[in-house]
């Protein structure tokens, strides 16, 4: 019962009116062996009550090209689909915004100018909580579409995973000569053989004018402590294109503590 009461608290639906649905009468449906490991899953991770929102504070360290610097970090989240991520650096503040807990799926980023640029919509959909695993376990188990394909067991960066593959393929209406909706809602979750923690996800960004260009982001997971009942990782790593763009350290997390979509406002 109380598996079932975290998978209600966390799944959310992620739909956009204005986008074209596949129509379908019989649409692909999850493996078990991907079902039951994305299950075990998050009840390894979240083996008390339920979990809405989480905020982890912190240190990071950002690198992009010849830019190296090291500051604070505040990362938020929302199991209902929404996140922000803010950084505190010596060049300034810096914020992303991803907000797809509502019917139109939205984000916005902002640099040291404070100027925000919009995020174009094949970047929203891969999910907003690409830095707490437990939401993006969730979505897999959600009735919003998700499908869940078992890949297999292998080594990702020196450690023994299982692999698993999560899609939403009638998100959106495939267009001819471009990805599938398949492929553009596709993320990989490699979870750890012994303890079923995520150990890394991996999905696709893209150019915003361009759609069918891949750019491969790879978020690394370590360090779990146990936060309230909650399996937290405390130490995360983003990667961008096998390059290292974020490293975050965790020194203080907060669950449940009443965050709202209202929140993350993507306007």
């Amino acid at each position: 019962m109380k598996l079932l009461a975290i998978l209600a608290a966390l799944c959310f639906v992620f739909p956009n009116p204005s986008v074209a649905r596949q129509s379908s009468a019989a649409p692909p449906s999850s493996s078990t062996q991907a079902a039951t490991l994305l299950a075990q899953s998050l009840a390894a991770m979240v083996s008390t009550g339920t979990l809405t929102d989480v905020t982890l504070s912190g240190t990071v360290r950002r690198i992009a090209g010849s830019d190296d610097e090291s500051g604070t970090a505040v990362l938020k989240a929302i199991a209902a689909g929404a996140s922000s991520v803010n950084l505190s650096l010596p060049s300034g503040t810096r914020s992303e915004i991803l907000n797809c807990s509502g019917l139109s799926p939205a984000g916005v980023w902002s640099g040291p100018d404070g100027v925000s640029h919009a995020i174009a919509f094949h970047n929203l959909v891969t999910g907003p909580t690409w830095f707490f695993p437990a939401f993006i376990i969730a979505q897999g188990l959600s009735s919003s579409g998700y499908v869940a394909n078992y890949v297999g067991p292998e080594t990702n960066n020196g450690q023994a995973v299982q692999h698993v593959s999560l899609s939403q393929p009638s998100l959106l209406a495939d267009i001819p000569g471009g990805h599938s909706s398949a492929h553009l809602t596709q993320i990989d979750l490699f979870l750890d053989s012994n303890t079923l923690l995520p150990a890394a996800v991996t999905f696709n960004i893209h150019p915003d004018n361009n759609a069918l260009v891949d750019i491969p982001v790879e978020i690394h997971f370590s360090n779990y402590q146990a936060v309230n009942g909650v399996q937290v990782p405390f130490h995360v790593q983003k990667y961008l294109n096998n390059s290292l763009i974020l490293d975050f350290q965790a020194t203080s997390v907060t669950l449940n503590s009443g965050l709202s979509a209202s929140a993350f406002s993507a306007q």
